[in-house]
């Protein structure tokens, strides 16, 4: 997989994959995600990527990244809820 958005490829740790699957969430929804996504950034490296999709039950989806070399994608969650931002 490759991110045209942040212009590199991206790296699945384990534990994004096994949370994917427990979810029933696949590499055309992340890539959709990360194309599209609303963004927020933890610091330089480390950001939040959501988004909704109307044909899920269990929205929000978010992805919690670190951009290195690649944009590596640490875990996937559902129900998501943003905190209000400081």
């Amino acid at each position: 997989m490759f991110s045209q958005r942040f212009g590199r490829p991206v790296v699945l740790t384990l534990h994004a994959r096994r949370r994917m699957a427990e979810r029933s969430i696949g590499e055309d929804i992340l890539l959709k995600l990360i194309e599209r996504g609303t963004v927020r950034h933890k610091d330089e490296r480390r950001l939040w990527i959501a988004g909704h999709f109307p044909d899920r039950q269990d929205n929000l989806l978010c992805i919690a990244v670190v951009l290195e070399e690649a944009v590596v994608i640490k875990t996937v969650m559902h129900h998501f809820v943003w905190e209000p931002q400081a």
